[in-house]
């Protein structure tokens, strides 16, 4: 969503809107890690699909705690569901990850933003929030589709990123948010700063 005020016109290749990123917090499953498993730079994620097979989702960003290790088990690679996988480094790069396979047994608690590719797989790197060792990984399945809550995820308001520009539809005026995810946030900035809200 990008807010602009009421009277504020649309300037082309100016940074006069707001963009706020919509995210969630969900849980996810580790099974594999980027450089060394003594001192993980990255987690590999996934969650399990209605066939019991464990998909990738994405990978968190390199703020991890110091005992993420403690908590990760080598893998047999004869029984490691992403054995003989490779995985990009990151979006749009031909790059692979050199990646350690895990025991896909720790389940954590990621804030990711919305935006998925088609397969489902979220685009950004993932937060890292906290380990939930209350959850069995059988208890965390994909998400009904890109862009969509799943039964464990909930969503969460995030800080305002750097003034955004639609250089595509060069909207003057747009509608206030209504029926939205974090519609009553938009409502709130309409009430404070005269604010208007657009999804583009």
């Amino acid at each position: 969503m990008v807010f602009k005020r009421l009277d504020g016109a649309y300037r082309g290749s100016a940074r006069g809107w707001l963009k706020y990123k919509v995210r969630e917090t969900t849980e996810a499953i580790v099974g594999a890690v980027s450089g060394p498993l003594t001192a993980p730079r990255t987690l590999l994620l996934g969650r399990y699909d209605t066939t019991g097979r464990l998909q990738y989702t994405g990978r968190t960003t390199s703020t991890l705690p110091r005992t993420t290790a403690e908590l990760l088990t080598p893998a047999d690679p004869a029984q490691h569901p992403w054995t003989g996988w490779s995985f990009s480094a990151g979006w749009g790069t031909r790059e692979t990850l050199d990646v350690t396979l895990v025991q896909p047994e720790l389940v954590v608690e990621v804030a990711v933003d919305v935006a998925r590719d088609a397969s489902g797989r979220w685009r950004h790197p993932a937060s890292w929030h906290r380990a939930r060792p209350d959850l069995s990984p059988t208890d965390v399945t994909l998400s009904s589709g890109p862009g969509q809550v799943g039964p464990t995820e909930r969503w969460v308001p995030a800080r305002p990123t750097t003034p955004a520009v639609d250089r595509d539809h060069g909207y003057g005026g747009c509608s206030p948010v209504a029926g939205l995810r974090g519609g009553d946030l938009g409502r709130r900035a309409v009430d404070r700063g005269r604010l208007r809200a657009c999804v583009l």
